[in-house]
């Protein structure tokens, strides 16, 4: 059996006992039914594994203890920020399980003129929250020892024109590069994910004005969710690590 990873959200020792989170027992307890002397990996975002023996377990109540820290880094040298405009239910939910999977680093929610979810801010932080959920068991799935933030969300506009210094990429089917044909290197980019209906026509003349360079995936029109994964893919086999 896979030794099962677990996120720790606060700086863990090198050595000593260490209780579990509520949830993390709840885990391991109940739903694993681990018992005492087996092995579990402990992270906590610091790129960095704890390899650990569970010394006390119940269903409510985990406690292991860490045998020593190791650096260990699986994060791509490609800095990759996804700005996803907000699309319907599980679509968002798998959009952000795969980019986390695939080394995207940081993810903003956003909305814009064609977004096809409206919610109020309360709502929307609770979103907010159940995805930065998504994304630390995508990490505890695939290895990473980095949890990327799931940023509040915002509006188009206001994402678009934040400082940021390196390129910025917006698919469109009339684009000039395909992402092969851009030029390189790259270490760090931001790359625009439009909703379900497209981006409007004043919305991609306002990215072209924060100089967001058009690049086209390809002939066929693909659903946001594909879009998303497909880029990210390319990218990280163009400028970061995969291959």
């Amino acid at each position: 059996m896979r030794i099962p990873r677990i996120y720790h959200p606060h700086l863990l020792p090198d050595e000593g006992v260490v209780a579990l989170s509520e949830e993390a027992a709840n885990h391991v307890g109940r739903v694993l039914r681990m018992q005492t002397g087996q092995e579990v990996l402990l992270f906590d975002g610091s790129n960095a594994e704890f390899p650990a023996i569970i010394s006390a377990a119940s269903k409510k109540h985990v406690e292991v203890t860490i045998q020593q820290r190791i650096e260990r880094s699986v994060e791509s040298p490609l800095d990759l920020h996804l700005g996803q405009v907000v699309s319907r239910g599980e679509k968002m939910e798998f959009t952000i399980q795969k980019s986390v999977e695939l080394g995207v680093n940081t993810i903003t929610p956003l909305i814009s003129e064609r977004c096809g979810v409206k919610l109020n801010a309360e709502r929307f932080e609770k979103k907010r929250q159940q995805w930065q959920k998504i994304a630390i068991a995508a990490c505890e799935q695939s290895g990473r020892n980095v949890v990327p933030e799931i940023r509040p969300i915002m509006s188009l506009e206001a994402w678009c024109e934040e400082a940021y210094e390196g390129l910025k990429l917006n698919l469109h089917p009339r684009a000039q590069y395909s992402i092969n044909t851009l030029p390189g290197p790259v270490s760090k980019l931001k790359l625009l994910i439009g909703p379900e209906g497209g981006l409007s026509e004043e919305e991609i003349a306002m990215t072209e004005n924060y100089q967001f360079e058009e690049i086209l995936l390809g002939p066929r029109v693909l659903r946001t969710e594909t879009a998303a994964m497909t880029a990210i893919t390319a990218l990280q086999v163009r400028f970061g690590d995969l291959g």
